[in-house]
Parts: C-alpha cells; sequence; structure tokens
C-alpha cells in the first residue's frame, strides 16, 4: 500500500451565505494553505478535519492501492485527485497524490 500525500491548496470563505445561513461558530476550520498531512491507507492522518477526510477518504483509498486516472482523465497527474471537503461556507481544496 502506498503512501497519500493530502495538500491543502486553496481555502475560500463565503462571508455573505455566513452571515445569512450560518450560526455563528467558535472554532472553524482549522486549515491553512499549504499544510501537508501523510495517510497511510485508510488512517485519518492526525489534525485532518474529520468532514475532509470523509469527502476525500475514497480517493485516498483508491490511490494507496493503486488506482488512478479517476473520470477518465480529469487530472494531469492520473496519480492524484483534487478535492474540496464539504463546507459550503468555507470550502477547503486537497490535492492528493501519491508518494513515490
Amino acid at each position: 500500500m502506498k503512501d497519500i500525500r493530502i495538500t491543502v491548496m486553496r481555502k475560500a470563505c463565503y462571508r455573505d451565505l455566513m452571515a445569512q445561513y450560518e450560526n455563528p461558530l467558535e472554532h472553524p476550520c482549522d486549515m491553512q494553505e499549504g499544510q501537508v498531512f501523510i495517510a497511510h491507507g485508510w488512517e485519518k492522518p492526525e489534525g485532518l478535519c474529520e468532514s475532509a477526510w470523509q469527502s476525500m477518504s475514497p480517493f485516498v483509498m483508491a490511490l494507496a492501492h493503486g488506482g488512478s486516472n479517476f473520470y477518465d482523465g480529469w487530472m494531469k497527474n492520473e496519480r492524484s485527485a483534487m478535492i474540496s471537503c464539504n463546507d459550503g461556507f468555507r470550502p477547503v481544496s486537497f490535492l492528493i497524490e501519491v508518494i513515490d
């Protein structure tokens, strides 16, 4: 099984939607652009958001087991995927890729 690097590529923040729909949160997303995590198979890396992990774990598992070329050529590097967490107010985009 291969290790997978997970890199925080971009964070967005939709303050207008937050103001209109979200209850105030004391501790929102802690992810920082450039932050890197290493996944060993199905094991969630320490410090990675649980919601983000739920969004990306099927892709991490597939890559760890040799899967590639998701959606018939979606990514330039077929041993990678760009996945976002499911937070509609402050989505975070993660690059997940096989470590050679």
